[in-house]
């Protein structure tokens, strides 16, 4: 599964990093994936992860891609998200803070259980639920630091296309895909159970 996300993340980066809209906005967005890739390389060996947390880690990556190349105010499926669901905005900003509250929890989920050796129980759903919401708000500082530094080269990167409310409400989807991500507990624990014959 590795390597298969290897090939798609390769295909991604260059095909998002052919004409991005914004090279520096581009480079801010797929980091976190060009940062885990070789996390994940060295420590295959060690620690596999299971099939379904490979898949979301890889679709992770894409979608920052397709948000890198574009910026997420402009990225193509948010402008057909907003015509079909009649929104004010391009929604994608809002998918890409999804999976980073829905895939964070698979991974933090398996690595409590199958590392840490925690009990699969309420505490475990708790503590998968903060990890995600500290790697948001995380997240959040550091778009805040960028908006600092960069001043207004950073609106492509914060990508509020006027919101005020956008740090919140991007949390406050972080906070929805971590808790729905717990939905898959059963199916994830099955996943583990192979990966650990």
């Amino acid at each position: 599964m590795f390597w298969l996300l290897t090939a798609a993340w390769a295909i991604g980066l260059v095909l998002s990093g052919i004409a991005p809209y914004d090279r520096a906005t581009w480079l801010m967005e797929v980091l976190p994936a060009i940062i885990a890739w070789p996390i994940l390389f060295f420590t295959r060996q060690r620690f596999r992860f299971s099939d379904l947390a490979m898949a979301l880690i890889a679709l992770h990556g894409l979608i920052l891609m397709l948000g890198g190349a574009y910026t997420y105010a402009r990225t193509p499926l948010g402008f057909w998200l907003q015509d079909w669901l009649q929104l004010e905005r391009n929604p994608y900003d809002r998918i890409g803070h999804l999976a980073q509250g829905f895939v964070p929890a698979i991974v933090a989920r398996e690595l409590l259980l199958r590392i840490f050796r925690l009990k699969n129980d309420k505490l475990l759903g708790f503590l998968v639920v903060c990890i995600c919401l500290a790697i948001s708000a995380s997240y959040e500082l550091v778009e805040w630091a960028a908006a600092l530094i960069m001043g207004e080269g950073a609106d492509e990167f914060l990508g509020t296309q006027g919101d005020q409310w956008d740090t919140q409400s991007d949390m406050f989807m972080a906070l929805i895909g971590a808790m729905a991500a717990l939905l898959l507990s059963r199916w994830h624990d099955r996943q583990m159970a192979r990966v650990s014959r």
